[in-house]
Protein backbone atom coordinates (compact mmCIF):
# COMPACT_ATOMS: atom_id res chain seq x y z
CA UNK A 1 0.00 0.00 0.00
CA UNK A 2 1.48 3.58 -1.14
CA UNK A 3 -0.05 6.29 1.04
CA UNK A 4 0.48 9.95 -0.69
CA UNK A 5 -1.20 13.25 -0.37
CA UNK A 6 -0.58 16.92 -0.26
CA UNK A 7 0.47 19.28 2.66
CA UNK A 8 0.56 22.75 3.07
CA UNK A 9 3.06 25.32 4.60
CA UNK A 10 2.08 28.78 5.70
CA UNK A 11 5.34 31.31 5.75
CA UNK A 12 4.68 34.55 6.94
CA UNK A 13 7.28 36.98 4.89
CA UNK A 14 6.68 40.68 5.92
CA UNK A 15 3.92 42.66 8.36
CA UNK A 16 3.39 45.58 6.03
CA UNK A 17 1.49 49.23 6.64
CA UNK A 18 -0.47 49.35 3.80
CA UNK A 19 -4.20 51.15 2.69
CA UNK A 20 -6.52 48.03 2.86
CA UNK A 21 -8.42 47.51 -0.62
CA UNK A 22 -11.63 46.01 1.43
CA UNK A 23 -12.38 48.48 4.20
CA UNK A 24 -9.96 51.41 2.73
CA UNK A 25 -8.08 51.76 6.15
CA UNK A 26 -4.49 52.51 6.55
CA UNK A 27 -3.54 49.29 8.64
CA UNK A 28 -0.92 46.16 8.93
CA UNK A 29 -1.11 43.47 6.66
CA UNK A 30 0.80 40.42 6.76
CA UNK A 31 2.53 39.08 3.40
CA UNK A 32 1.92 35.74 3.30
CA UNK A 33 2.97 32.70 0.98
CA UNK A 34 1.28 29.28 1.04
CA UNK A 35 3.28 26.39 -0.59
CA UNK A 36 1.75 22.84 -0.93
CA UNK A 37 3.81 20.07 -1.30
CA UNK A 38 3.32 16.61 -2.62
CA UNK A 39 3.99 13.90 -0.18
CA UNK A 40 4.48 9.96 -0.01
CA UNK A 41 4.57 8.16 3.20
CA UNK A 42 4.08 11.77 5.07
CA UNK A 43 7.39 13.04 3.64
CA UNK A 44 7.40 16.35 1.35
CA UNK A 45 9.00 15.37 -1.61
CA UNK A 46 8.40 18.75 -4.40
CA UNK A 47 6.34 21.81 -3.95
CA UNK A 48 3.95 21.90 -6.73
CA UNK A 49 1.65 25.46 -5.94
CA UNK A 50 3.10 28.25 -3.98
CA UNK A 51 0.72 31.41 -3.79
CA UNK A 52 1.11 34.81 -2.26
CA UNK A 53 -1.32 37.05 -0.25
CA UNK A 54 -1.62 39.91 1.72
CA UNK A 55 -4.18 40.06 4.78
CA UNK A 56 -5.61 43.13 6.05
CA UNK A 57 -5.65 42.63 10.29
CA UNK A 58 -8.11 45.14 11.03
CA UNK A 59 -10.65 43.89 8.74
CA UNK A 60 -9.40 40.45 7.69
CA UNK A 61 -9.92 40.95 3.94
CA UNK A 62 -7.55 39.07 2.00
CA UNK A 63 -6.01 39.78 -1.28
CA UNK A 64 -4.24 37.36 -3.65
CA UNK A 65 -1.19 38.82 -5.11
CA UNK A 66 1.56 37.54 -8.05
CA UNK A 67 5.39 36.66 -7.15
CA UNK A 68 6.62 39.49 -8.61
CA UNK A 69 4.19 41.67 -6.35
CA UNK A 70 4.82 40.02 -3.46
CA UNK A 71 9.29 40.41 -4.27
CA UNK A 72 8.38 44.10 -4.74
CA UNK A 73 6.45 44.79 -1.39
CA UNK A 74 9.20 42.74 0.04
CA UNK A 75 11.86 44.85 -1.66
CA UNK A 76 10.07 48.14 -0.25
CA UNK A 77 10.30 46.21 3.19
CA UNK A 78 13.44 46.07 3.42
CA UNK A 79 14.06 49.70 1.78
CA UNK A 80 12.63 51.65 4.90
CA UNK A 81 9.80 54.51 5.07
CA UNK A 82 12.25 57.00 2.92
CA UNK A 83 13.66 54.12 0.54
CA UNK A 84 11.53 53.14 -1.82
CA UNK A 85 9.67 55.20 -4.45
CA UNK A 86 6.18 55.95 -3.71
CA UNK A 87 3.00 54.10 -4.61
CA UNK A 88 2.56 52.28 -7.54
CA UNK A 89 -0.59 53.04 -9.76
CA UNK A 90 -0.56 49.76 -11.28
CA UNK A 91 -1.59 48.26 -7.75
CA UNK A 92 -4.20 50.08 -6.68
CA UNK A 93 -4.52 49.88 -2.25
CA UNK A 94 -0.61 49.61 -1.93
CA UNK A 95 1.20 51.87 -0.06
CA UNK A 96 4.38 52.64 1.76
CA UNK A 97 4.79 52.45 5.13
CA UNK A 98 4.59 56.09 6.24
CA UNK A 99 3.28 57.50 3.09
CA UNK A 100 0.01 59.46 3.32
CA UNK A 101 -2.37 57.40 1.04
CA UNK A 102 -4.77 60.35 0.79
CA UNK A 103 -2.10 62.65 -0.76
CA UNK A 104 -2.36 62.76 -4.60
Amino acid sequence: MIIFGTKGYLYQLAILTMVCGWCGNPAAHTLRKRVTKFTLFFVPLFPFSTKYATQCTFCGGEQQISKEQADQLLAQHAAGPDGGQGQNPQQPGFTQPGQNPYQR
